[in-house]
């Protein structure tokens, strides 16, 4: 369990630092001429899916997805957003019975593959916008 939560931890902040020093233009920014959703929509959907994830943990199963985020192109509110869900999911786990029980390890790893294909698909998006990777990001994916 501790290693489950250690790696939600450091993907969540990965992601996180992604969004660090992004200007509200680059949050409009799509995939290059690929049909794509902006940079800004990626992370509304990772905040969604960890708020939503986290309210399943907590009830043992899904309860529907929702985001709070409402203006993902703003970069204040878009890290802020990013540091409240994490700061919550860590929260839920720290509030949750130990060993977690089989229904709630599911919930955790489809939301830490969730974390990590927004990865990907954001190393697609700067790619294509010439946007730097922050150093520990880079680092943990040898870019």
């Amino acid at each position: 369990m501790e290693l489950l939560s250690t790696r939600l931890d450091k993907a969540t902040s990965l992601t996180n630092a992604l969004a660090a020093t992004l200007t509200s233009e680059q949050l409009k920014s799509h995939n290059g001429e690929a049909p794509s959703n902006s940079i800004g929509a990626q992370f509304w959907c990772v905040v969604g899916a960890r708020e939503s994830y986290a309210r399943a943990f907590e009830a043992g199963a899904w309860q529907g997805f929702s985001c709070s985020l409402k203006e993902p192109e703003v970069p204040a509110i878009v890290q802020a957003a990013l540091a409240t869900s994490q700061a919550a999911l860590q929260a839920a786990l720290a509030a949750a019975s130990q060993p977690w029980d089989e229904a709630r390890q599911h919930i955790l790893y489809d939301l830490l593959e969730h974390e990590a294909q927004h990865q990907g698909q954001l190393i697609r998006y700067f790619y294509a916008n010439r946007i730097a990777f922050p150093p520990d990001f880079a680092k943990r994916y040898a870019l």
